[in-house]
C-alpha cells in the first residue's frame, strides 16, 4: 500500500513539473523566435530485487521493482519557426539553422533566433535590454541609423549603397548542448560562423509552439494531477485506519 502511495506522489510531482513547461511554452506563444521546450520522465532506477537462493548463495532473481518516476530530460524543439512579415526595418529572421549572436552587457556571448533588434545610444545595433549584436567578424555593428536596406545574406547598406555591416549567423554542432536562459537566449561555446546563411530583412520568425497541442496535452496534464490527487486521498484515508485500528489491537 505505501508503494503505492510512492507511485502516486511522484506521478503528481512529474505531471506539474510538465505543467510548468506546458505553461511556459504558452505565455511564450507570442515571442519570437522563441523554441519550445519539451519534458520527459521515466521511471527511476530499480531500488530493489526480489531473490531466492540456497544455502550455497545460488541466487535467482525474481524481479525489479521500481517505486518512482523522475524526470529524464527537459529538451528544446529546434524546429524551424515560420517567417512572418512586419515591414519593421531593424527586424531579421533567419531560415534554417544558426542563430544571431549577442554580446551581453556581462561580457558574455548570448544566441538567439529573435531578430527584433533596435539601436542604441550610440547607434549600434542591439537587442533590448540585452546587448550589442555581433557581426561576421564577431564585433558589433555600427548603423548610426535605421534607414538602411539589406540582402538575403544579412548584409546591411545604408541609403546611398554603401555596406554598414553583415549579421553573424552562427551554428553549433549539436544544440542540444546550449543552456537555455530564463530571458529566452542561449548560451554555448564559440559558435561556427555560417558563410552562406539565409535572412530574411523585416521578418521575424514565429515560435514554433503548436498551441493545439500544447493546449491537449495540458488539459491531460491537469486530469492525470487531479486524479492522483483523488486516489493519494483515498491511500491517506486507508493509511489512518490502519493505523487506528492497529492501534486498537
Amino acid at each position: 500500500m505505501f508503494k503505492g502511495f510512492y507511485n502516486l506522489t511522484s506521478g503528481m510531482l512529474t505531471q506539474q513539473r510538465n505543467l510548468n513547461i506546458v505553461g511556459n511554452n504558452l505565455v511564450n506563444l507570442s515571442t519570437s523566435g522563441f523554441k519550445q521546450s519539451r519534458y520527459t520522465a521515466s521511471t527511476f532506477d530499480e531500488v530493489m530485487y526480489s531473490r531466492t537462493g540456497t544455502v550455497n548463495k545460488d541466487y535467482a532473481q525474481i524481479g525489479p521493482y521500481s517505486y518512482i518516476r523522475a524526470t529524464d530530460q527537459i529538451y528544446v524543439d529546434y524546429s524551424q519557426g515560420v517567417p512572418e512579415p512586419t515591414g519593421v526595418l531593424l527586424d531579421f529572421a533567419i531560415e534554417g539553422e544558426g542563430f544571431f549572436a549577442v554580446r551581453g552587457d556581462d561580457g558574455e556571448m548570448y544566441y538567439t533566433r529573435s531578430g527584433s533588434f533596435s539601436l542604441d545610444n550610440e547607434g549600434y545595433l542591439c537587442y533590448p535590454g540585452q546587448g550589442r549584436v555581433m557581426g561576421v567578424d564577431s564585433q558589433p555593428i555600427q548603423l548610426n541609423t535605421d534607414k538602411i536596406e539589406a540582402d538575403n545574406r544579412g548584409r546591411i547598406y545604408n541609403a546611398q549603397g554603401d555596406i554598414l555591416g553583415q549579421l553573424g549567423v552562427f551554428r553549433f554542432e549539436d544544440n542540444g548542448e546550449l543552456l537555455h536562459t530564463q530571458e529566452g537566449f542561449f548560451t554555448g561555446q564559440q559558435g561556427q560562423l555560417m558563410e552562406m546563411p539565409l535572412v530574411h530583412w523585416q521578418y521575424l520568425e514565429r515560435a514554433n509552439v503548436d498551441i493545439i497541442q500544447q493546449m491537449t496535452e495540458l488539459l491531460t496534464c491537469q486530469r492525470s494531477l487531479q486524479s492522483a490527487a483523488q486516489v493519494a486521498k483515498m491511500y491517506d484515508t486507508m493509511m489512518n485506519r490502519t493505523t487506528n485500528d492497529v492501534g486498537r489491537l
